[in-house]
């Protein structure tokens, strides 16, 4: 197989992303060339103080296609961040610098160098300021992306969320027919493209038991019909299921992927189900575009002690894939 280059934005500067990165190095064999977007004096100020040894390989951009690129050395893009320490308060300081580094990624993409891209964790309430509901949503709008989908993949069970990163009281006005059709479109394209097969998907109810005390009940009135809709499709589609029994083991082997309506209502039990062995893929790009399950977690950083898994396998599955 050709491998093809993996991007990685290593994302915010105060995060354990750099510590699960190096262990990546340490214990994994990496067959694609892997390029970094980060900063240099970040990355060299914990190298020292997580105690990990690399030649780091500075590279340049206008000239990036002239490179004979492998993994005996980091492959760094290079964006100036001014940090005196290792690790600091997360802030808004880095929101330009975290700006520079998904930009040249971009530009990476649209000139075709790579189509797959892993981007390390953000503070949202920091770098998105309540303009876009996640990274997501951020980059659907640089590629002009007008369907999105946010799948927790793993390859015995995935999850989808209809709405994503939504407070409650917000969700049951935010769910209709439309949306619920557009992500079965999407997951089934991806893994009759990716995996090799048409998924078997289930689909939870939004309220308790896909029952409702009030006059409104969004799940006779708006996600039964999309299933039958989408049955009548020839979609592998069943439901809706109460979500609080299709995690259930003799339940949730019948299907390859489970939509939820909100983001905790099939988040939750993946990651119980998974831990770190879940990556979160966005559907809907013109390319591939991976992020480990996990956030900056400051309370972790400069510790050691983070689980690199998740980055590990985000990296394995664009190994697997043209």
């Amino acid at each position: 197989m050709n491998f093809k280059p993996i991007i990685l934005v290593a994302g915010e500067p105060n995060s354990i992303f750099f510590e699960i990165f190096f262990k990546v190095f340490k214990n994994k064999k990496i067959k694609s060339p892997l390029i970094l977007i980060a900063s240099h004096k970040i990355l060299s100020l914990q190298m020292k103080k997580l105690d990990f040894k690399k030649k780091v390989k500075n590279l340049d951009l206008h000239k990036i296609k002239d490179y004979k690129l492998d993994n005996n050395s980091i492959n760094l893009i290079n964006v100036n961040y001014n940090q005196k320490k290792a690790f600091e308060k997360i802030s808004n300081k880095s929101n330009k610098y975290i700006k520079e580094c998904f930009e040249i990624a971009i530009f990476l993409i649209k000139s075709n160098f790579s189509n797959k891209l892993i981007n390390g964790p953000i503070s949202k309430k920091n770098f998105l300021k309540n303009k876009f509901l996640g990274i997501t949503e951020f980059l659907a709008k640089k590629f002009k992306s007008r369907k999105v989908a946010m799948l927790i993949y793993n390859k015995d069970l995935s999850v989808s969320p209809v709405t994503t990163h939504l407070p409650l009281k917000s969700v049951p006005k935010s769910i209709n027919k439309k949306l619920i059709l557009e992500k079965v479109f999407l997951i089934d394209y991806f893994y009759k493209t990716y995996i090799g097969y048409k998924p078997k998907i289930a689909v939870t109810g939004l309220n308790p038991h896909c029952e409702s005390i009030s006059k409104i009940n969004e799940d006779e009135k708006i996600i039964k019909p999309a299933i039958k809709n989408l049955i009548k499709r020839k979609f592998k589609v069943s439901g809706p299921f109460a979500a609080d029994t299709i995690f259930l083991k003799k339940n949730r082997k019948k299907f390859d992927v489970i939509i939820g309506m909100y983001h905790d209502q099939v988040l939750t039990p993946i990651k119980t189900l998974f831990e770190y062995e879940a990556i979160n893929i966005t559907l809907g790009l013109p390319f591939l575009r991976i992020s480990p399950d996990h956030g900056p977690n400051e309370k972790m950083m400069g510790k050691n002690t983070s689980n690199y898994l998740s980055l590990y396998k985000a990296i394995s599955f664009l190994e697997s894939v043209k």
